[in-house]
C-alpha cells in the first residue's frame, strides 16, 4: 500500500515530488517518462495512462 494518495487522483500534479513519486509507482514508469506523457496529453490521469501503454 502506498503511504501517499493524490488528493485529486484524476490528475497528476507533476509540481508535486510526492504526487510525481505517487504516479511512478502507480504507473510503473520513470519520473521522465511521467513528465514527457504529461507534456505530451496534459495531466488526465486516464491520458497519461493511454499514452504510457500504447
Amino acid at each position: 500500500m502506498l503511504p501517499f494518495t493524490p488528493a485529486d487522483a484524476t490528475r497528476i500534479n507533476i509540481k508535486s515530488v510526492n504526487e510525481v513519486n505517487y504516479w511512478c509507482q502507480i504507473l510503473n514508469c520513470t519520473e521522465t517518462r511521467l513528465r514527457n506523457a504529461v507534456i505530451a496529453v496534459g495531466s488526465l490521469a486516464a491520458d497519461v495512462r493511454t499514452y504510457l501503454n500504447r
